[in-house]
């Protein structure tokens, strides 16, 4: 599978109803489950980013459809990056001419 790591800001909305985020996290793990995914860790965050989270995907669409189903919700602003393992990292490092 495909690893990603999500990065996420509240909404306006988001942050109005912060109490009920650890509910919607409860969601997203069983949809990611649901969907053939992993997820791996979540990570409450300081700095220009509220939560940080990290999840395996079996492929480009089912992460895509993901994220925007959570973001169509509206309480989350979110920007993916598709993060290679260290082996990964190692077989594009000696691929290099």
């Amino acid at each position: 599978m495909t690893t990603y790591i999500s990065l996420f800001r509240w909404t306006q909305k988001g942050i109005e109803n912060v109490k009920d985020s650890a509910n919607r996290l409860d969601a997203v793990k069983k949809a990611i489950a649901g969907a053939g995914g992993r997820f791996i860790a979540f990570y409450l965050t300081t700095g220009q980013y509220d939560a940080v989270a990290i999840a395996e995907w079996p492929n480009d669409q089912a992460m895509a459809t993901a994220a925007l189903a959570g973001g169509s919700q509206g309480f989350v602003r979110s920007e993916t990056l598709r993060a290679f393992t260290e082996d990964e990292y190692r077989k594009i490092i000696s691929s290099l001419p």
